[in-house]
């Protein structure tokens, strides 16, 4: 049920190809992206992104994001602060703590768009050294 998102996000996710689920839980807007792919030197190469947005968002900032089945680097190591598991949607989740915040998100301006590039330059960034 893709009516909870704005239709420029929606738009969005559908013009990447991307195959996502949305819907209202704990009034947080629960958007599953299936088999996100990840960069090198991470295991497994995808799995599904959670991202829990407030109900105001864009106007307020996300705050972390979830994966199932749970990632590590490549050879198994755990990546710092995602040893918590958190149920939402029916399903288990690795959550991944980091966080954003206003000195990073432009209200007005950021949107799932923005939010999904940070993201993607957060793995990059944390990824192993020799990973390529």
């Amino acid at each position: 049920m893709s009516d909870v998102l704005t239709d420029r996000d929606r738009l969005y996710l559908e013009s990447k190809g991307f195959a996502f689920e949305a819907v209202i839980e704990a009034n947080m807007i629960c958007v599953v992206i299936k088999s996100f792919a990840l960069p090198a030197g991470y295991e497994p190469e995808r799995s599904d992104l959670l991202l829990r947005l407030p109900l105001q968002f864009p106007d307020v900032p996300p705050d972390m994001f979830w994966m199932d089945p749970p990632v590590r680097y490549a050879g198994g190591v755990v990546p710092p602060a995602t040893d918590l598991l958190e149920r939402y949607v029916g399903r288990q989740w690795q959550r991944w703590s980091r966080h954003f915040g206003m000195s990073t998100w432009r209200p007005g301006v950021d949107e799932l768009r923005s939010y999904l590039r940070l993201i993607k330059a957060t793995l990059e960034r944390e990824r192993p050294a020799n990973a390529a």
